[in-house]
């Protein structure tokens, strides 16, 4: 039965962690997998969380099933969350939990070639190594936008919205919600109010990837765009996940949200999604969602996981300028200032495969062949040799 498979590569990042974990220099840095981390290098659990735990396993009284939606509490908060309180009433809305945000992108998927057969789905270039295998191995119709310039380290907005005006009515426009992964770089609020008035005049729908509300520019400042789509777009789908602003990454927190045209296909699209849920993983895991739900409907656990949002956010802002400043004294004649654009926990660092490779071999720094970086990699510790190892290469 098996034998006619062939090995599929090995997943770059899974193989980078493992060259990483595997080199025995001691002044090592790894920049390349997707997670936060404290100035120590540890991914740390909230405290927050553990609060929200430990209220958990005192209170909790049954391990029964809660159905494919998840925690109906759950996705009430997350709603509100995003949407803030236009969504308590608002009988468009649909949301289920989902394993992680990566399963919320799968079932979207799934429910959409349901409702449209060969549907096409606009997706940035660059954007995060795993949209294209999760929506296009699902069947959607994959087409590119230009969205970052690698000469100028910025975006190609003008370009991005001339290939968007191909866009026909009813196909869909996948944007990210903050923190661009991979390249960091967002779009500023005069821009989004332009791709709003595309999406409306060519009728496109809006498909948002929301996986790092809080990481960006501030909490509310993050959710801008999101925000504009649900006032102004007539649908509107969105993926969140929990794993980054709630560090919660191996208990696999997300959530699909569908907002309708109207209440009663809002119903349609629901039972549709249940009915997907059920046929694909039948029903979500509990534990990280009860959290979460507890989190936000607790007014001073909330307040205190906001600021520990704040505090990950002025670490990130600061290993950016320190890389900079860093940068400046050990190549002076290469400007980097556009790391400090950036936002969240990704951005590219501006130079050639062949010279990360030289990285990886020579000097112990191990990022993806994009040169996309994770920021938190960063320490005040390995700030100058990372600097210097990277001048070394230039």
């Amino acid at each position: 039965m098996f034998e006619f498979l062939e090995p599929k590569p090995a997943d770059a990042i899974l193989k980078l962690i493992a060259e990483h974990r595997d080199d025995t220099r001691e002044e090592k840095v790894d920049l390349g997998v997707g997670v936060y981390r404290d100035a120590e290098g540890n991914t740390p659990v909230l405290r927050t969380v553990k609060k929200a735990e430990h209220w958990l396993v005192g209170s909790q009284d049954s391990k029964a099933y809660l159905g494919s939606r998840g925690d109906a509490v759950f996705c009430d908060a997350i709603e509100k969350l995003m949407f803030g309180d236009a969504a308590v009433n608002d009988e468009r809305l649909s949301t289920v939990q989902t394993p992680g945000g990566s399963g919320a992108l799968r079932v979207a998927a799934e429910l959409i070639l349901r409702a449209s057969p060969g549907a096409t789905i606009w997706v940035s270039d660059p954007t995060w190594n795993n949209h294209v295998p999760l929506l296009g191995e699902a069947g959607l119709n994959l087409r590119s936008y230009p969205y970052y310039d690698d000469e100028t380290n910025d975006i190609r907005f003008d370009a991005m919205m001339d290939a968007l005006s191909e866009a026909q009515p009813g196909e869909l426009l996948l944007l990210h919600g903050c923190c661009h992964n991979p390249t960091g770089m967002d779009l500023t609020r005069a821009q989004w109010d332009r791709v709003a008035d595309l999406v409306v005049e060519r009728e496109l729908v809006p498909f948002v990837d929301f996986a790092y509300q809080g990481f960006g520019n501030g909490f509310e400042d993050d959710g801008y765009g999101i925000r504009l789509m649900y006032e102004r777009a007539s649908e509107l789908i969105v993926t969140q996940s929990c794993s980054k602003n709630f560090g919660l990454y191996r208990d696999r927190v997300g959530a699909l949200t569908f907002v309708a045209k109207d209440p009663e296909t809002a119903k349609a699209v629901d039972s549709q999604a249940l009915f997907v849920v059920r046929t694909m993983y039948s029903l979500p895991p509990d534990h990280g969602a009860a959290v979460v739900a507890h989190i936000l409907n607790d007014d001073a656990l909330r307040a205190e996981w906001l600021d520990e949002l704040a505090a990950m956010r002025a670490r990130l802002k600061g290993m950016r300028k320190l890389l900079v400043e860093e940068l400046a004294k050990a190549a002076p004649d290469r400007d980097f200032s556009h790391i400090e654009r950036t936002t969240g926990m990704f951005c590219y660092l501006g130079i050639s495969a062949e010279q990360v490779a030289r990285l990886k071999k020579e000097r112990g720094v191990y990022r993806v062949g994009s040169s996309r970086i994770n920021v938190c990699g960063i320490t005040e510790r390995n700030a100058r040799y990372l600097a210097e190892s990277i001048a070394s290469v230039l």
